[in-house]
């Protein structure tokens, strides 16, 4: 592992100063590896560095817009490093949930607590996961380049009270519909068990 000064929070942040508000290319960039950074994003979303958590909103925004998946490894990188991070479940939470449009044209939109807004459909999808111990299900949004959000419960909850049953694959599946497209949640007579 090189040493921090190398590296780091500091020549990453001076690196994206130049890219604006828009997000950087990162699916075009392949930096050499430069080491590893003692930087953790939580179950809960809550950024680390140095296990201390990220005070400031508008650095973690500039580390998530960095952020880079290859496998089932994350990178923050710049055009010339990459630096690895752990990720313990996402990188990001939905936190909020918009519903726009009637039952035939429902939109469902969704902010990250990153404050950027993802519209759910066939570029968006919605997965749902089925979750270790409990029976119960984890829905996960995508939001770009293969980074997922973990939808908080709250929404799970929401999302349940909007869902419909659909025939899919000859089986009555139960899911929700957002721009035409339908994400299953699970077969509609085992429901009950995830709400």
């Amino acid at each position: 592992m090189a040493k921090e000064g190398q590296f780091g929070l500091e020549s990453i942040t001076g690196a994206l100063a130049e890219a604006g508000p828009r997000l950087p290319p990162v699916e075009l960039w392949d930096p050499p590896f430069c080491g590893n950074l003692d930087m953790r994003i939580a179950a809960d979303g809550t950024w680390y560095y140095l296990k201390t958590p990220i005070g400031r909103p508008a650095l973690v925004k500039l580390f998530a817009s960095v952020l880079k998946r290859e496998g089932d490894d994350y990178f923050l990188v710049t055009p010339v490093e990459k630096c690895g991070i752990a990720v313990e479940d996402a990188p990001f939470l939905a936190v909020e949930l918009k519903v726009e449009g009637d039952a035939v044209g429902q939109v469902l939109s969704f902010r990250t607590n990153v404050d950027e807004w993802i519209v759910c459909g066939p570029q968006h999808q919605l997965r749902f996961v089925p979750e270790t111990g409990t029976g119960g299900l984890k829905p996960y949004l995508h939001v770009r380049r293969g980074l997922w959000a973990k939808v908080t419960r709250a929404l799970f909850f929401d999302l349940v009270e909007l869902g419909v049953e659909r025939q899919v694959a000859g089986r009555a599946m139960f899911g929700v519909v957002s721009m035409g497209a339908f994400f299953a949640m699970a077969p509609a007579d085992q429901v009950k068990d995830f709400a």
